[in-house]
């Protein structure tokens, strides 16, 4: 089994959660790829591209799990769907609808300006300062509308205090799916504080033991 782990938004493979879920892997003797979903390159990100990068990676007759965070968790489900090697999900606070969410607090006036210059300064949490996101981000995000068919096995972890993204988006993706196994945990988006949690229901869904 091939284990990717895909960060979000504005993240990297450093992030606290990457590193955690690696040194957890690393310590079950289970190789972890995290691919670096910035591509030197944040300025022109999009969704496609990071499923075309990850999808890239496969090997024809390898089976996959991914694990996503946020925006990876979104990546990842579109992977699944497209991706027969792909046999198991594990999606972190996963963006559903992440659109309708983010694009309200950005503001009318900001999204019309963001249109016209092409490009929006976006804080980079890996890189912790303001770098420029392309236009075409958003109007390559529009396409991906979340009908996502696939049964595939699918483990969502979603705080239930959730400030990002409503806890409620999973709510509604798992009932409409049977294959999906909904955890809801005390925590926000980042889900700092529940990482041991995490770490337990993915070890038992992936079937991970210590050799």
């Amino acid at each position: 089994m091939h284990y990717i782990y895909l960060h979000g938004f504005a993240s990297s493979p450093n992030s606290a959660k990457a590193k955690y879920i690696l040194e957890r892997f690393t310590e079950n003797q289970t190789k972890l790829e995290i691919p670096d979903l910035n591509c030197d390159d944040f300025s022109h990100l999009t969704i496609s591209r990071q499923i075309e990068q990850v999808a890239a990676s496969f090997e024809q007759s390898t089976s996959v799990t991914i694990i996503g965070s946020s925006l990876g968790g979104l990546t990842a489900a579109y992977i699944g769907e497209n991706f027969l090697q792909v046999k198991r999900l594990v999606l972190l606070a996963p963006a559903f609808g992440f659109l309708s969410h983010w694009l309200p607090s950005l503001g009318t006036e900001v999204i019309q300006r963001w249109q016209q210059e092409k490009y929006l300064m976006v804080h980079h949490y890996g890189e912790q300062r303001e770098l420029p996101l392309s236009y075409e981000f958003l109007t390559d995000a529009n396409q991906y509308q979340e009908q996502l068919q696939r049964p595939i096995p699918t483990l969502i972890l979603h705080g239930q205090h959730d400030e990002v993204i409503p806890i409620q988006t999973s709510q509604y993706f798992a009932q409409k799916r049977s294959w999906v196994n909904l955890i809801e945990l005390n925590s926000d988006h980042a889900l700092s504080n529940v990482m041991m949690e995490i770490w337990q229901a993915i070890e038992n869904f992936c079937q991970l033991t210590k050799t």
